[in-house]
């Protein structure tokens, strides 16, 4: 197949990938999909809650781990979740390790003292 045909080609494509695209945009469903998330995300935010503590709301009997080598018993023990907040940009970061990219680079910009300061609290 000659690079012209493969250009047309991918243009139909794209133009298929448009129309499914804009059919989707119109589609009232969706819509209120996207209201119900931007909702429910600006509640969690509100109530400074993470996707995990809805779900433990919301469904009780699901257990924390479920399908992982440690509900096993197997392999060491879970990591404390650890939620840091930037006072300067008011940005949230959990993370259950130190090896989080944006936690990383707030210790190279700020010192690691200074971001461990940052610390808003830790979960089981």
């Amino acid at each position: 197949m000659s690079i012209l045909n493969t250009y047309l080609q991918k243009e139909q494509q794209i133009e298929q990938l448009q129309d499914e695209l804009d059919r989707l945009k119109n589609d009232e469903r969706l819509k209120t999909e996207l209201d119900f998330k931007n909702h429910l995300e600006t509640l969690m935010r509100e109530f400074d809650k993470s996707a995990a503590d809805v779900i433990k709301l919301l469904d009780p009997t699901q257990k924390a781990g479920q399908g992982s080598s440690t509900a096993k018993g197997a392999g060491r023990a879970k990591r404390k979740l650890k939620i840091y907040k930037n006072p300067n940009t008011g940005e949230v970061v959990e993370t259950r390790g130190g090896n989080q990219k944006t936690l990383k680079a707030w210790k190279d910009e700020h010192g690691a003292e200074t971001v461990e300061e940052w610390l808003v609290r830790t979960e089981a």
